[in-house]
């Protein structure tokens, strides 16, 4: 077995997405496993591999991590990207828990019958627009740094870019009066290995399609 982390997931976005932006930001390569059939999940679940029966799941030093956050957290310390002292870090997670949730609601969109989306759409537009992005443009005026918190990058800057650029594919204008959050994505996207995880024919992946979703609930349900 090689030593780069093993990641165990379907071929799209959803929870391992987060997991697959902080390994390649701290320049680590890794690995692979797509979950193509329910008979994939199964395997794992009955082989003990899965300690709440849930994906997603990466094997990387001697363990198989589940759970996202643990995973993020295991990750972020690993590679330096946890801040400086007990107080950066407490800071990061509170910053990281609210993109969570904004990460939370724009990735429900797609898995929304049709019948629902439109509802949802104002909703997490509204919520992006007057309730995080507002956020998270005080946090970059008040602390007058390249960086969320400290001096260096950090799993929050990470983070951060991630939803920046989800909630650009539902509305490409939606920083236009965020001129802080607008210097930051072009900061942050120009670090060298987030620079070429943005590439095409990266480990990044797409929005999920109505074509794809068919497939991918039968793996689950």
């Amino acid at each position: 077995m090689s030593g780069k982390p093993k990641l165990h997931y379907f071929n799209g976005r959803g929870r391992m997405e987060t997991i697959r932006w902080l390994l390649a930001a701290a320049g680590v390569e890794f690995e692979e496993s797509y979950l193509e059939k329910k008979e994939d999940l199964t395997k794992l679940q009955k082989d003990g591999s899965l300690l709440f029966q849930q994906v997603p799941m990466v094997e990387m030093d001697g363990m198989k991590l589940v759970q996202t956050r643990a995973i993020a957290n295991y990750i972020s310390t690993k590679y330096n990207l946890y801040g400086k002292d007990v107080k950066e870090r407490a800071l990061i997670d509170m910053y990281v828990e609210g993109m969570f949730d904004l990460n939370e609601l724009l990735m429900k969109y797609g898995y929304l019958p049709p019948d629902q989306r439109q509802e949802h759409f104002a909703n997490m537009m509204d919520k992006t627009e007057n309730r995080y992005f507002p956020a998270f443009e005080k946090v970059l005026k008040d602390h007058g740094k390249g960086f969320l918190v400290g001096n260096q990058l950090s799993r929050a800057d990470v983070q951060l870019l991630e939803v920046i650029l989800m909630a650009e594919e539902y509305k490409p204008d939606i920083l236009a009066k965020f001129p802080l959050l607008q210097s930051f994505k072009a900061r942050i996207s120009n670090i060298p290995t987030i620079k070429k995880f943005l590439q095409p024919g990266s480990q990044r992946k797409p929005l999920i399609t109505d074509e794809e979703l068919p497939k991918v609930m039968k793996i689950f349900y």
